[in-house]
């Protein structure tokens, strides 16, 4: 996603772009790295992709592409093999249903004669070895997909600052399914350029680092993806991995390496939310689609807590400047006006109704950019 020319397919792919890639690819092989994934809905990747791969034995590489499930069958069987057709393949490692967001496309998915029919059938003919989904989906549909014993892996986002999945990953562990996480340094808080605290706090490590050991920590995770988008940026994060040799087998406990961070972390948490607050505030509160108006309150509210917490102002406004109601990866409206009698009615189960009502103004004021 990080390196290709384009996010339009059919931007013409200059010769130093090409380049860049080919460099990065050469250089994620000689490290050790040899996990490509890609999206048919990342531009010009895979295109760019197929030219470089023909120059690498086949079987020297695990090869992932994504296509999101839609609500015709056949325009989905047509963009799989176009991915296949652009990477230059006959055979995808890994194939994921790109984006199961929300329930229509659980159901395109998994519907008799929808797109699963479609992916399994291509399984079946040695097109593809292994099928997943992506997802940013909330935690109930994650786990609701994970429990239809379908898949062979998930790809989800859990990484220090966003810890709501750990029970989808459980969940896919008792499945023995592969765990990949999505974007841990990008989405994990924009940790490609560490704010002054956190630079601070993970010493000796830098802040992608510690993210990324506190995800392979869990040993029911496997895969992390890196957005290199020059070859130079992969030699940090396999410098990480000489510290995993100290990693305990035991998922609720951390590196020893690890722990400090996640100490001087915690209680920064727990200094800007209070206690109880810090440790229950998204209790009974409803996703976005519950909601009176569609606000996204619970990603308000967790947005609010890292920028009083841990100074990610940058990261938690990229973030809430993204929502959209009718935007299936970024789903909910912000919470610019609500109707404050409609949604405590709405609130009726959380133990903090009147302080989220507070916040929410406030929330808003220092999250939205115009």
């Amino acid at each position: 996603m990080r390196f290709q020319q384009s996010w339009s397919a059919d931007k013409p792919v200059t010769d130093d772009n090409q380049k860049n890639l080919e460099k990065v690819l050469a250089h994620a092989f000689e490290l050790g790295i040899n996990h490509v994934e890609t999206a048919r809905g990342y531009g010009t990747s895979e295109a760019q992709l197929g030219r470089a791969l023909k120059a690498y034995p086949r079987d020297s590489f695990v090869l992932q592409s994504k296509v999101s499930p839609i609500a015709d069958p056949k325009r989905f069987e047509a963009n799989l093999e176009e991915s296949l057709k652009r990477l230059q393949v006959d055979r995808l490692d890994l194939f994921a249903f790109h984006g199961v967001n929300n329930q229509n496309d659980f159901d395109w998915m998994v519907r008799p004669g929808g797109c699963y029919e479609v992916a399994d059938r291509f399984r079946k003919q040695g097109r593809i070895s292994h099928l997943g989904f992506s997802t940013h989906a909330s935690r109930d549909l994650i786990v609701k997909t994970i429990n239809t014993n379908l898949f062979d892996y998930v790809n989800l986002h859990w990484y220090y600052i966003f810890q709501e999945n750990l029970p989808a990953i459980e969940a896919a562990s008792k499945l023995d399914m592969g765990v990949f996480i999505i974007s841990p340094n990008d989405k994990g808080g924009h940790l490609h350029t560490p704010r002054p605290q956190w630079i601070g706090d993970c010493a000796p490590l830098t802040p992608m680092q510690f993210n990324e050991l506190f995800c392979l920590s869990n040993p029911n995770v496997h895969t992390l993806t890196l957005g290199a988008s020059r070859p130079s940026d992969l030699d940090a994060h396999v410098a990480a991995l000489a510290h995993l040799k100290n990693a305990t087998l035991d998922p609720h406990k951390v590196l020893p390496l690890v722990a400090p961070t996640v100490d001087k972390l915690n209680a920064r948490w727990t200094a800007a939310m209070g206690e109880d607050f810090g440790k229950t505030y998204l209790q009974g509160v409803p996703d976005w689609d519950a909601m009176p108006g569609g606000v996204n309150v619970r990603k308000a509210l967790w947005l609010w807590g890292l920028i009083k917490a841990w100074d990610l102002l940058g990261y938690a406004r990229s973030r809430y400047n993204m929502l959209s109601q009718n935007d299936t990866w970024f789903p909910g409206n912000k919470v610019a006006q609500f109707d404050a009698t409609a949604l405590r009615a709405a609130l009726c189960n959380s133990p903090h109704v009147e302080r989220i009502l507070s916040i929410l103004p406030q929330a808003h004021e220092i999250l939205n950019e115009a």
